[in-house]
């Protein structure tokens, strides 16, 4: 059955860095768009970050741009998330997905695959 499996969350301190991972198992996600989203306590599910089938286009939410950055390595059906200074609103359970579509969408809603999740918290 296939699946995604995140990886990399903790907890730092404000300014810190973390590097999450997401690995698929049991077939190929290569060129399928995939994504990252994030869920904070009594909020929505939003995407953070989002990269095409190709790894060519790549989006990120308002609030994360200059400072998380978003990577694929087809070769090892991997996604990365790089996440720099990282604030204490970035705290949240963090998602990876995968959608039928090289193309990405910014809903959960359009994604087909997802992780189990993986928890960051920043403390102040």
């Amino acid at each position: 059955q296939a699946r995604l499996i995140e990886s990399g969350g903790g907890l730092v301190q404000t300014g810190g860095s973390l590097r999450l991972s997401c690995v698929g198992v049991g077939r190929s996600f290569t060129g399928n768009a995939m994504g990252w989203f994030r869920r904070s306590l009594g909020e929505e599910r939003e995407y953070v970050a989002l990269i095409s089938g190709d790894g060519g286009d790549t989006k990120y939410r308002d609030s994360v741009k200059g400072r998380f950055v978003i990577s694929r390595d087809s070769a090892n059906n991997a996604m990365y998330l790089q996440m720099n200074s990282l604030k204490p609103e970035d705290t949240a359970v963090y998602y990876c997905a995968a959608r039928e579509d090289p193309r990405y969408g910014v809903s959960w809603s359009h994604y087909n695959y997802w992780g189990q999740g993986t928890r960051v918290t920043i403390s102040s």
